[in-house]
C-alpha cells in the first residue's frame, strides 16, 4: 500500500502553482492600480525629447499631480516652470482612456483628452472649445531663441475638434486648433507691446499652419505644414512704418535680413 502522503503530493503541487499564479496576478494588478506618477512623467519626457517635464510628481498615474516644466532638451540648462501644480486623473473609457487635467493658473476649467488604442493605431481627441492660457514667458525654458527674446504676454489655445491619429507609425490630423499670442512684448525693444498674433492649424493629409498679425507694430506672416519630417514654416517679419528703429535689433534675431524684412525659416 502507498503511503497516504504520497497521494497528496500532486494535489499539493497543483495548489502551490495556483498560489504562485494568484500571487503573481495580485502583484500585477497592484502594480497597475498603484503605478507611481513617475511612470507617466517618464513616458511624457521621452515622447517630448525631454522638452516637456512633469517635475516633483506625486500620487499615481491614475490620480496625480506635478509641476509643468519646459526645458531645452537633454543637456540644456534652460528650464521654466508654471506656477502651481498640474492635477490629472486617468480613467478607462470604452476602448480607450480619458485624461482629465486641471491647473488653476492656465487651464480653462477642466481639460478632457480622450486616447483610444487599436491594432497598430492611436487616436487622440481634443474636444472643441477653449483649452487654456499660458504666460509667454514660459517659452524661455525651451532655450534659444526664446530665452533671448524675453517674451511677455500670453498664449491661448482653442480646439476646433482636433483629432490626431497614428497608423503604422504615421500621424494624421483632422479638425483644427488656434493658438493666439496676445499682447506680446520683448525685453529686446523699448516698445511696451509688439502686437497680437494668430497661428491656425488645419488638419488634413498634410496639416497646414498659417501665421498672421492681428494688430501691433511688429508684423508677422507665414505659411507652413506639418509632415512626418517635422514642422516646415516660411514667412517674414517687418516693422510698421515709424517703428523700424526700435525693432531693428529684434528683427535681426527673428530671421535673416532682406532689406527692411527678416525671413522666417523653420524646418
Amino acid at each position: 500500500m502507498k503511503p497516504l502522503a504520497a497521494d497528496w503530493n500532486p494535489g499539493r503541487r497543483i495548489g502551490r502553482r495556483w498560489a504562485v499564479g494568484g500571487a503573481l496576478l495580485g502583484t500585477a494588478v497592484a502594480l497597475v492600480a498603484f503605478a507611481p506618477a513617475a511612470w507617466l512623467t517618464g513616458a511624457l519626457a521621452r515622447a517630448s525629447g525631454e522638452r516637456f517635464l512633469l517635475a516633483d510628481a506625486q500620487g499615481s498615474i491614475w490620480n496625480g499631480s506635478a509641476v509643468a516644466v519646459l526645458t531645452g532638451g537633454p543637456g540644456s540648462r534652460d528650464a521654466a516652470a508654471l506656477p502651481g501644480r498640474l492635477h490629472w486623473t486617468l480613467r478607462p473609457a470604452g476602448a480607450g482612456i480619458m485624461l482629465r487635467a486641471r491647473q488653476a493658473c492656465c487651464i480653462d476649467g477642466e481639460l478632457a483628452l480622450r486616447v483610444e488604442a487599436g491594432l497598430g493605431r492611436w487616436r487622440v481627441t481634443l474636444p472643441a472649445g477653449p483649452v487654456g492660457r499660458w504666460p509667454a514667458a514660459w517659452l524661455a525654458g525651451l532655450g534659444t531663441p526664446f530665452n533671448t527674446l524675453g517674451l511677455g504676454g500670453s498664449l491661448a489655445l482653442a480646439s476646433q475638434g482636433l483629432v490626431a491619429e497614428s497608423a503604422a507609425g504615421r500621424w494624421s490630423l483632422a479638425g483644427g486648433a488656434t493658438l493666439a499670442a496676445d499682447n506680446l512684448s520683448s525685453r529686446l525693444t523699448t516698445l511696451d507691446r509688439l502686437g497680437s498674433y494668430r497661428i491656425a492649424l488645419a488638419g488634413g493629409d498634410v496639416p497646414r499652419l498659417t501665421l498672421s498679425t492681428l494688430q501691433g507694430p511688429l508684423l508677422l506672416s507665414g505659411d507652413g505644414q506639418w509632415s512626418a519630417r517635422g514642422l516646415r514654416l516660411r514667412g517674414e517679419a517687418s516693422a510698421e512704418p515709424g517703428s523700424e528703429p526700435v525693432l531693428n535689433n529684434l528683427l535681426n534675431i527673428i530671421g535673416r535680413r532682406q532689406g527692411t524684412k527678416a525671413v522666417i525659416s523653420i524646418g
